[in-house]
């Protein structure tokens, strides 16, 4: 959340505690700010309204650890969904092939890893590994309600060759959502891509 969400989420916080029949100070509506405020405040909305619905504890007013509970479900949610997309693209294209995912966090993350290429070269022992470290990672910019700056494609050892030596470069398979992979695509910021016209010609695609 940002700084002026503080007025929203304290509102919030009034109106759940309201619900609850319970009154709440000041000093303790600051420490539900500083506990939950690197979430976003929609998650947050939701993840209090999930609380008051579960029939084990939602008759008692939620703490922090509780509201954070939900969120962290919701990020690790979405950290398996990307790795899954990661770990059938090593395993159906490799890393020779430059691709392009439908989510720029992943771009980022593998970036963060050491890229594409370095990905590929994990055997089957390290996998776990590195499947914990991106989903690690990948929480983190989610939690965060971060979009990191991002390069529109993960190079791989073909064009990694090609650039070097001055050849024309391949354009990328898309993974994931066609559509979105585009934009990712077109909005990067991968100078390379200037050697393709428009983001329609990384015709290749894996649904």
């Amino acid at each position: 959340m940002r700084d002026d969400d503080m007025e929203k989420f304290f509102r919030m916080l009034s109106g759940i505690s309201d619900y609850y029949g319970r009154q709440i100070g000041k000093d303790a509506m600051r420490l539900y700010w500083e506990g939950l405020k690197q979430y976003d405040l929609q998650a947050v909305e939701k993840a209090f309204w999930t609380h008051t619905q579960n029939p084990d504890s939602g008759q008692f007013m939620p703490k922090i650890a509780d509201v954070a509970k939900y969120l962290k479900g919701r990020t690790t949610d979405q950290a398996s969904l990307a790795w899954s997309k990661v770990d059938k693209a090593i395993r159906v294209i490799g890393t020779y092939q430059d691709v392009c995912f439908d989510d720029a966090i992943i771009h980022r993350v593998i970036e963060d890893m050491g890229g594409w290429i370095a990905i590929g070269q994990k055997d089957e022992q390290e996998w776990p590994f590195v499947q914990n470290q991106f989903e690690n990672r990948y929480r983190g910019y989610v939690m965060r309600d971060e979009v990191p700056e991002y390069q529109s494609k993960l190079t791989g050892i073909a064009n990694s060759h090609n650039a070097q030596n001055g050849f024309r470069l391949n354009p990328p398979i898309l993974v994931g959502d066609e559509a979105k992979a585009k934009l990712i695509l077109k909005n990067g910021s991968n100078k390379s891509m200037l050697q393709f016209k428009t983001a329609g010609d990384a015709v290749k695609f894996l649904q």
